[in-house]
């Protein structure tokens, strides 16, 4: 496994290793991804290994440019060309009915497939070398924290990804939001990093899946639904906002992830934690959804024995880190 920065000769060897089968893990603006030809069956299955990730969890098909979306799904409607042309390159995954030549192992059997246009220059230059669609989750194991840098998926997969290419810390640092097109009105399956306001002034009133965990035998409709998610290795306890500084600390070595500086309180920390890590000092909920998974691998690499966090509020991508700490405190 090697790891290379983004110059002009490693991105034409990471397409040219997508398109003979390898897996490469390439940076996007929400996480980095572990990239195979989403047309090549070997491929995709090498993806589902290396992650142990159950084949029923659908995978998110990548693409290069807006032309190339003819090639993964059928007719897409007015309403899912509407948000392509004003919100593509960018944090938001489409469900969308497949193409008959799209591989049921990246779909999970389904009729549809999710698919985006990432905004990230690097992870699209790699795409459009490969000269294919590329399946890409995210780089690490099923059900763990999400990788935002090249470290955390060389630490992570190691040996297990062929390629890795480090175009540095991911921006946005939540997975994207995730659309079903395919029902009417359109329905929100995952909040991510697309804000759910901009998508509504597009294309009206979206709908919400319900909450709470899947019922037994039921699929997921798109990426990201199972209940465990986004996971430490450390347990983790979600606690309301506000609650955590005041509450009881036992005799176990407890790490605290706060939202902003004021959760600090005036004394400039709640006492009796072993570690302490503030998504924004300033509140500001872009910084915070950038930092989360960061540092959630710096907390869970402190060898504690719980790590405490609280809610953020739910304004803006709040859903989607609220979303994220819902599931990681699910294990």
């Amino acid at each position: 496994m090697e790891i290379l920065k983004p110059d002009d000769a490693s991105l034409m060897r990471a397409g040219a290793l997508i398109a003979s089968g390898g897996l490469v893990a390439l940076p996007t603006e929400t996480v980095y991804g572990l990239g195979a030809d989403a047309f090549n069956t070997l491929a995709v299955a090498r993806v589902f290994e290396a992650k142990a990730r159950p084949s029923f969890d659908p995978l998110i098909v990548h693409i290069s440019a807006l032309s190339d979306i003819d090639r993964v799904v059928r007719k897409p409607s007015p309403l899912a060309r509407a948000l392509m042309e004003a919100l593509w390159p960018g944090p938001l995954t489409l469900v969308l009915p497949k193409r008959d030549e799209m591989p049921d192992l990246v779909t999970s059997g389904l009729p549809t497939v999710a698919v985006r246009l990432p905004a990230h220059a690097v992870a699209r230059a790699i795409i459009a070398w490969s000269g294919t669609a590329v399946a890409a989750p995210s780089a690490n194991p099923f059900g763990y924290i999400s990788p935002t840098t090249a470290e955390h998926v060389a630490r992570m997969l190691g040996d297990r990804v062929d390629l890795i290419v480090d175009g540095g810390p991911c921006r946005v640092g939540v997975e994207s939001t995730v659309l079903d097109m395919t029902v009417e009105p359109p329905c929100l399956l995952r909040p991510g990093g697309m804000d759910l306001g901009m998508i509504e002034a597009i294309i009206g009133p979206v709908s919400r899946k319900a909450p709470g965990p899947m019922r037994e035998g039921e699929q997921p409709a798109g990426p990201g639904q199972l209940d465990s998610h986004y996971a430490p290795r450390t347990p983790l306890r979600l606690m309301a906002r506000g609650d955590l500084a005041q509450a009881r600390k036992p005799s176990a070595r407890i790490g605290a992830l706060l939202f902003e500086g004021l959760s600090l309180g005036a004394s400039g920390g709640p006492s009796g934690f072993a570690a302490t890590r503030v998504l924004s000092p300033s509140g500001d909920m872009v910084e915070a959804a950038a930092s989360l998974f960061a540092m959630m691998h710096e907390l869970d690499g402190l060898g504690l024995d719980e790590i405490w966090a609280e809610r953020v509020p739910e304004t803006g991508l709040g859903a989607a880190i609220n979303d994220r700490l819902f599931k990681a405190s699910r294990k």
